[in-house]
């Protein structure tokens, strides 16, 4: 397995024993026409190969075809193995963009639409030849001209602002596991800081009474907590399980449990079991204060965007993940905004374990232009659909700290509600019905349009620190800085000829509040010639760069009313050269300078708990 590219197990807060990673070559055609199942591509062999789980847009794919590939397919031969006595085996997709279809041995098994969300598909051994091979096909498609959350690809052949390189189908980990026809499926694992316990939502594939699910809780390897529940006829089972000690998770300390899970028979024998990890830490807000375990804590958050020159939206490594994390903590960040994309859940672990907090995402663009203006933006049912799919992949995670749906909805609020006044509505609602324990901010920037949405926001790259100290200087009075309509006039007039409200937000209730993106200083003297950009003037030397970012940070960590900031961003990306750090991860800047400012102690966390 050594030579299969990312092969380390995909799904870390559910590891179970048996498991076969699936990447590496595959058959792989372009389907440009989308005719392929006309044409029989379901049974025929495909004329070239590919490296799963890099898009074929990417160099590390082998193809590297960076046009739009409206449909493309995918076919591998698996040889499950012998040793695996289970009724049925469960194919894995973490990762597709954007519509997949599914056959097994020339069967459809799936299909799924969403581009950041895992899926799976089930094989019925008993099905098999005596081989015990299955051959899979997969058909992926992904539009241009219609409205699906692509984050920051390009619609456009080339990339340009802040939009980049596409991806499309397989581009995460392809996996498979054997299970019973009666498993454990992915828990829900609650910290309780009231009771000092862990609530465990236990689903089960089939409900089923007169069996037993036993869960065990360890500390360094030592039991703490176990408790044994009964199955009946509910699809779920819950427990409250008290705890005999209790070590919080923290960004100095961030301690993990250790979680066993059995499912027994009626005569007590294993069927099913996984492995898990908990952090217990609690999310709360008190006024203007973010508090971790009940301490204020200043989130000093950076623009992720999670792009790589040879693998785009994937990591050539699981090495990697740990490094762009470890880059931003030597910065001085605390955290970061997993900006436009859906992590994988490998980085969501390396958060755990590294005690770096992060705010979980959905890469919503690609709906804006789509519509008559001024209601220009138009989504789909998905959009709802696949971030209920993020949500519960990565509710456990003790690493996030809040979620934000939406970025940058940029539209006026109009007398006439619009899709936007919709689907912002939905996906707020449908976040808190998900997840009562954390904060969840409607849209980041531009647009909020929430009354009772937990955070507030605005995203400012003001260069002037003297303008900029000004936009933030009014919080207290009720009047925080907010994102305005661009353009301005009265002779601008809707489609009914009314004239345009300019309006782009709900009225600020006194929430906690933070500039969720700054800075985004342009600075890349290596290839000051090349067709680059960032916010505002490029710094005439690396000193007006470093006094530039310095007095930004600190008037936000010097406001009392401020809870934390995100900054543009951590790595430079294509044509946007404004990164802490190269796109290839070179330092730019003397690290220890950057850190220096970020580290001194917040106004806010100066005024206690």
């Amino acid at each position: 397995m050594s030579n299969i590219p990312r092969n380390e197990y995909p799904r870390p807060q559910m590891q179970r024993k048996d498991w076969l990673c699936l990447n590496g070559l595959w058959e792989f055609e372009v389907d440009q026409g989308d005719s392929g199942l006309q044409r029989g591509l379901l049974t025929k062999s495909l004329v070239q190969t590919i490296q799963v789980p890099f898009c074929p847009e990417s160099k590390l794919s082998g193809i590297e075809n960076k046009d739009h590939l409206i449909c493309v397919w995918y076919r591998k031969r698996i040889k499950v193995p012998t040793e695996w006595k289970a009724d049925q085996v469960l194919v894995h997709f973490q990762a597709v963009d954007y519509e997949s279809t599914v056959w097994a041995n020339g069967e459809e098994v799936a299909r799924h639409r969403g581009g950041f969300t895992p899926f799976s598909c089930k094989v019925d051994l008993s099905d098999l030849a005596a081989d015990r091979e299955i051959e899979i096909v997969l058909r992926a498609r992904d539009y241009d001209d219609r409205p699906q959350p692509r984050g920051k690809q390009a619609r456009g052949f080339a990339g340009h602002g802040a939009l980049y390189g596409r991806t499309t189908g397989i581009w995460q980990t392809v996996w498979m596991e054997p299970v019973p026809q009666i498993h454990l499926q992915r828990p829900r694992l609650t910290p309780v800081g009231s009771t000092e316990s862990l609530q465990v939502v236990q689903p089960l594939s089939i409900p089923t009474e007169g069996h037993q699910v036993h869960f065990q809780i360890l500390a360094d390897g030592k039991e703490v907590a176990s408790k044994t529940l009964k199955t009946n006829a509910d699809f779920t089972l819950q427990a409250d399980i008290p705890l005999t000690t209790v070590r919080l998770w923290t960004v100095e300390d961030p301690f993990l449990y250790e979680v066993n899970v059995e499912l027994l028979n009626t005569s007590d024998e294993v069927m099913d079991s996984y492995q898990s990890y908990f952090g217990f830490r609690t999310v709360s807000l008190d006024g203007k204060k973010f508090k971790l375990n009940g301490k204020t804590i200043f989130q000093r958050l950076v623009l992720d965007q999670g792009y790589y020159p040879d693998g785009l939206m994937t990591a050539p490594r699981d090495e990697d993940l740990v490094e762009d994390i470890r880059l931003s903590l030597e910065a001085g960040f605390n955290g970061a905004r997993l900006h436009q994309k859906v992590f994988e859940e490998r980085f969501l672990y390396h958060a755990d374990r590294m005690g770096y907090l992060v705010w979980g995402e959905f890469g919503d663009w690609g709906a804006a232009n789509l519509g008559r203006f001024p209601h220009h933006q138009s989504f789909s049912a998905s959009y709802i659909t696949e971030w209920l799919e993020a949500i519960e992949r990565d509710y456990s995670h003790p690493s996030i700290v809040g979620w934000c749906p939406l970025n940058e909805t940029w539209e006026p609020i109009m007398e006439e509600m619009s899709q936007l006044d919709d689907i912002t509505r939905g996906m707020f609602l449908a976040t808190k019905a998900m997840d009562s324990t954390r904060p969840v901010l409607d849209t980041s920037g531009y647009s909020h349009r929430i009354h009772e949405t937990d955070v507030y926001d605005c995203h400012d790259y003001t260069q002037d620190p003297e303008k900029f100290a000004e936009h933030h200087s009014h919080v207290g009075e009720g009047n925080p800085y907010q994102n305005e309509w661009r353009v301005k006039g009265p002779h601008l007039r809707d489609y009914r000829g009314r004239p345009l409200k300019q309006r782009w937000s709900t009225p600020y209730r006194g929430q906690p509040y933070f500039v969720s993106e700054f800075g985004g200083i342009w600075w890349n003297p290596e290839d000051e010639h090349r067709d680059s950009w960032g916010y505002g003037e490029r710094p005439k030397n690396i000193e007006e760069f470093y006094d530039r970012f310095e007095k930004l940070c600190t008037i936000l960590l010097q406001n009392p009313l401020m809870f934390g900031y995100c900054y543009t961003q951590l790595t430079d990306i294509d044509q946007e050269q404004n990164g802490i750090y190269t796109y290839r991860r070179d330092i730019k800047f003397d690290m220890q300078r950057i850190r220096r400012v970020q580290t001194q102690i917040a106004a806010i966390e100066k005024l206690g708990d």
